[in-house]
């Protein structure tokens, strides 16, 4: 990888810088994500592993590849700390995989979480996408089905997003691929509800399915605003005064510029929080704002209140699960 060990002394260098923003709270988890760490060399990665708090946090996840999986690496993995993986394994379907550029085989990723099982790790999450190109309804319930069978503590699924510059953008440009028509996703959507609930998951966020006693920590820690610390190119952090950072992507723009505050506004940082919120189980905590705030957000919500759309209880306002397929419009409607 190229400047990966410029990135590590990078990291390494602005944990120390920056530590003092989460003003003395406990770090409870440590999360290696948002690019692929399983494919670091692992000396890289134990000379990170041997500055953070690895051992004094909770839950430590390491975002990997099924075809990076291995028994050598596993074992490394919970050596260096690590007791929860976050694996993409997308489809269980050869075709779809293709479809989308995957290099693993659905087997290599079945056989990804027997290794990891037998290295030691008890909570295994996996991704999942719906909408694929290709994909039916069938296919999508056999890809939930066997990934499920095999004992998962945690699901994360998506619909397939369509980004600029991407190559699957282009082919659906170029006519080469077909969306998912918005009622065939929404069926899928319906599909993945009741089968993780058939499981025995159970479903705490609008894209996030957890076994009792396993719902992401580092995940329910950003929906419920509790200060995190992101190191590295494109990292986005929180501090304990609500001030965000961004690092940029371009790893030389990083390197040179480092992570910076992001200009939010008050009224943006109150957005954010009725968006996170509202998309959990749990929901909204209205005594996270003040009382205007919340008295302005109640009238917002007043239409969706006395229909059932938003229910509120307990200090709360939530989204029941039925209406979380079309919940983008609804929070829309109640931001400030």
């Amino acid at each position: 990888m190229e400047h990966a060990r410029e990135v590590t002394d990078g990291i390494m260098a602005e944990y120390h810088a920056r530590l003092g923003e989460l003003a003395g709270e406990d770090i409870t988890t440590v999360y290696f994500g948002g690019g692929t760490p399983s494919a670091l060399a692992p000396e890289l990665l134990e000379r990170i592993c041997d500055e953070l708090p690895m051992w004094s946090a909770i839950e430590r996840t390491i975002e990997v590849n099924p075809e990076d999986v291995n028994p050598q690496s596993a074992v490394r993995w919970t050596e260096l700390g690590f007791n929860r993986v976050s694996m993409g394994v997308q489809s269980l379907v050869n075709g779809e995989l293709n479809a989308v550029g995957r290099r693993h085989s659905a087997d290599e990723a079945l056989d990804a979480i027997g290794i990891l099982r037998a290295a030691g790790f008890a909570n295994i999450s996996c991704d999942l996408i719906y909408g694929l190109p290709g994909q039916s309804e069938g296919s999508w319930q056999y890809s939930l089905r066997r990934l499920l069978s095999t004992g998962i503590e945690h699901l994360s699924a998506y619909s397939l997003g369509y980004e600029p510059g991407t190559r699957l953008t282009a082919m659906l440009k170029a006519g080469k691929i077909k969306a998912a028509p918005d009622d065939i996703v929404a069926e899928m959507y319906a599909l993945l509800c009741r089968e993780s609930r058939d499981a025995g998951m159970e479903h705490y966020e609008i894209s996030n399915f957890a076994r009792p006693g396993y719902r992401s920590r580092h995940n329910s820690a950003y929906w419920t605003a509790t200060p995190y610390l992101g190191l590295g190119p494109g990292a986005h952090s929180c501090d304990a005064s609500g001030l965000r950072r961004a690092g940029p992507s371009s790893i030389a723009k990083w390197l040179h510029n480092g992570t910076q505050p992001e200009e939010e506004t008050a009224t943006e940082r109150l957005n954010d929080m009725i968006i996170t919120g509202l998309r959990t189980a749990d929901g909204l905590d209205l005594t996270l704002m003040t009382a205007d705030d919340a008295d302005a957000l109640l009238r917002r919500a007043s239409k969706y209140l006395r229909s059932g759309v938003v229910i509120r209880e307990a200090g709360r306002l939530r989204i029941p699960e039925e209406r979380w397929i079309v919940s983008d419009g609804i929070m829309c409607d109640l931001l400030a």
